[in-house]
């Protein structure tokens, strides 16, 4: 009897942890930063600016995925409106307005933006 909940509860934390990492790679939100800059049409100093403020923004998210279900959407929400306040700095209009569309896609494409 002992061996068989013992065998229940490493099988569930198994199955937790298998969710954890599947969830991180919802949330990872790692890009090609030369691609980005090329689709955004960067110069040099923005792409370098961009890519302080994506890193830190990449990292909250990674924070997010591994938070409670109840903060999850919080903090999620938390660094995506300061991403957009730091790009909002850094990209003209045009180049703002594009990086939006990207972000939009990609949080639909991974069922995040709900």
């Amino acid at each position: 009897m002992i061996l068989v909940v013992v065998a229940l509860l490493s099988m569930t934390a198994t199955f937790a942890e298998d969710n954890k990492a599947n969830n991180a790679q919802l949330f990872d939100m790692s890009v090609n930063y030369n691609k980005l800059g090329e689709a955004l049409n960067l110069n040099n100093d923005q792409l370098e600016s961009l890519q302080d403020v994506h890193k830190a923004f990449c990292a909250e998210m990674l924070n997010a995925a591994y938070a409670d279900k109840d903060e999850q959407k919080v903090m999620m929400d938390n660094a995506i409106k300061k991403d957009l306040k730091y790009m909002r700095y850094i990209l003209d209009k045009k180049q703002y307005r594009k990086y939006l569309m990207l972000l939009n896609v990609t949080l639909n494409n991974r069922g995040l933006n709900k």
